[in-house]
């Protein structure tokens, strides 16, 4: 993933604009440490981070018509650019770059051209004919983009929060799916899929067809110039995502690059469920793979980086980044620049554990588009930002659009959990992969119970952060919550101490509302809530907190903070706090 900056119609395009725009965007280097751009066109300015990941040696940004009338600067990778050049025969293209295809499809088309593009990006183009500009991120929001204005009617849009947070007087999430045109001012949605309007769908659900979906989607996913891999949890989505790269991987050219050989990497505390599973598929579909250990105490220690880093306060995705965050620094210290990863399943399959009790199909179908919807404020946020934080990026075949149409145009009454049929959660994605004479994956491993991220790690994961928060954040902090944070009031120790820290990063009463809030159980919607009577009084995003439902759920009755978790003294309003010692096994992160 790279990082874009620009700052459109400012009232100052003076050498010291363009260095503190220089400034600024030095602040998302991180997305993107192999090349800096810079293109100013009078009081425009269209900075660019680059992780080069296609065409490393030419495809520097900002990128160019022929007669750099057009300029784009461009996060994200368009897979069905060579297709698009051919449909372009009268242009002429300056790199390899798959983002050029956008500059030279806006001559040809105008700003109708967004849905023509197969992939994810990001990106904001100048038109200097006329001044004006358009900017747009894909349909679901797998790269992440803010936009904010200027008290001088500038417009400001970056990559990360903290591209413009001091900058603009007012900021706000950029909505997925939609464009910005300067000449109405407004955003319009470029995204209109069937299941958007959430209307029942009715198609048959044919497991051949759901298969082949995902095998495209996969072997787009392919296409880079670069050495990658593949995240394997050892659940069901990150071991399907491996076992198609690794059918499909001999008949690319990443693997006439790179050579045929899969690298599959995975991180947990000692003993955990992901580690053992992860090892287990990977011996099974013969990937070189690599296994990352850390202790509650390394992922502690990592929290304010991983606040910074991430953008947010909310807890399930701070829980759930932390150990993708530690991992993804020793991938990319192995040399490697993209992972393929299995993020969005669970939102299109149900296949979180709370759908167990979704009432009937409309409900369940319901749930999913919602959670879908907003997906861009959670998974995909963790999954790019957790990520992009050492310069790697992360695909995600399961939110491929052609997918997505497919999967949700399944009558829902196929997705639902049945047990007495033998239906568990995301029945019919297991179903489509269970061939019986070249199978993917083992049964045991392809019929596994749903782990959210947070917990397969290690469930001591979630109770140590717990412990944590319970000693640098009293009762009495507790009892002026409301009075302290007013919207979105944080209702545990836990949420009250990520709030802490992020409002030290991002002090903004505009950083505070791009976060969701609502109660949640084991990552519902707070409409799902209305399914279980039971869950109101158990509200915790954990899979675990899915009573009745999880193998390892929950006490509703828990014993107090275990006594073999030490104290230590300090606050995170602090720069430098203390953190409690943590009775976990003393191992350090290695390969």
């Amino acid at each position: 993933m790279c990082g874009i900056l620009a700052v459109l119609g400012c009232a100052d395009d003076s050498q010291a604009k363009r260095v503190r725009v220089l400034e600024l965007s030095r602040r998302l280097k991180h997305r993107g440490p192999d090349w800096s751009g810079l293109h100013q066109f009078g009081d425009c300015f269209l900075s660019h981070q680059r992780l080069a990941i296609i065409d490393p040696a030419s495809g520097d940004q900002p990128l160019y018509n022929e007669d750099k009338s057009i300029i784009v600067t461009v996060n994200g990778e368009i897979y069905n650019h060579e297709e698009l050049r051919k449909k372009l025969p009268n242009h002429k293209f300056r790199t390899g770059s798959d983002c050029e295809v956008i500059a030279h499809l806006y001559e040809e088309h105008g700003e109708g051209f967004v849905d023509l593009l197969d992939g994810i990006f990001s990106f904001v183009l100048l038109d200097t004919r006329d001044h004006s500009f358009i900017a747009a991120r894909d349909a679901v929001g797998v790269t992440p983009l803010y936009i904010g204005w200027g008290l001088d009617g500038s417009v400001w849009i970056s990559s990360e929060m903290k591209g413009l947070n001091d900058a603009c007087e007012h900021f706000e999430i950029f909505p997925p799916g939609h464009l910005f045109s300067s000449k109405e001012a407004a955003f319009n949605r470029w995204y209109n899929p069937p299941w958007y309007t959430e209307s029942i769908p009715s198609t048959p659900y044919d497991p051949l067809t759901l298969r082949k979906a995902f095998e495209k989607a996969v072997i787009k996913r392919l296409m880079t110039d670069v050495p990658f891999g593949v995240l394997l949890s050892g659940g069901l989505d990150s071991s399907l995502v491996a076992a198609v790269t690794i059918r499909h991987l001999a008949e690319t050219k990443a693997a006439t690059q790179w050579g045929p050989k899969l690298h599959s990497f995975c991180v947990g505390l000692e003993g955990s469920p992901d580690l053992k599973a992860a090892k287990e598929v990977a011996d099974y579909l013969g990937t070189v793979h690599h296994e990352f250990h850390f202790t509650v105490q390394d992922g502690i220690d990592a929290i304010e980086d991983v606040i910074y880093h991430t953008e947010t306060y909310d807890v399930t995705t701070i829980r759930a980044s932390t150990p993708m965050f530690l991992m993804s620094r020793k991938i990319k210290a192995l040399g490697v620049k993209m992972v393929i990863s299995g993020e969005g399943s669970d939102e299109i399959f149900g296949g979180y554990l709370y759908f167990h009790k979704a009432p009937n199909k409309e409900e369940f179908h319901r749930e999913t588009c919602r959670k879908i919807k907003a997906l861009h404020q959670y998974d995909c946020l963790r999954a790019n930002k957790a990520t992009s934080a050492w310069g790697l990026e992360a695909r995600v075949p399961f939110l491929d659009k052609e997918f997505i149409d497919v999967a949700m145009s399944i009558d829902p009454e196929s997705k639902m959990i049945q047990r007495d049929l033998g239906r568990i959660e995301k029945w019919v994605l297991r179903k489509a992969f269970d061939d019986e004479e070249n199978p993917y994956l083992p049964k045991h491993i392809l019929y596994r119970q749903k782990e959210q991220f947070s917990d397969g790690v290690g469930y001591s994961w979630i109770d140590g952060l717990k412990a944590h928060a319970e000693v640098h954040v009293t009762d009495r902090m507790m009892l002026n919550a409301k009075k302290i944070y007013p919207h979105n009031t944080p209702t545990t120790k836990e949420a009250y101490y990520y709030r802490m820290i992020f409002e030290r990063f991002f002090p903004q009463n505009s950083a505070k509302l791009t976060i969701p809030g609502g109660p949640s159980v084991a990552c519902s919607t707070a409409k799902a809530i209305e399914w279980d009577a039971q869950w109101s009084g158990n509200l915790d995003p954990s899979g675990r907190a899915a009573l009745g439902v999880h193998e390892s759920a929950y006490d509703p009755h828990p014993q107090k903070i275990p006594a073999s978790i030490s104290t230590g003294n300090g606050s995170a309003t602090s720069k430098k706090q203390r953190i409690i010692e943590v009775a976990t096994p003393s191992v350090t992160i290695q390969s």
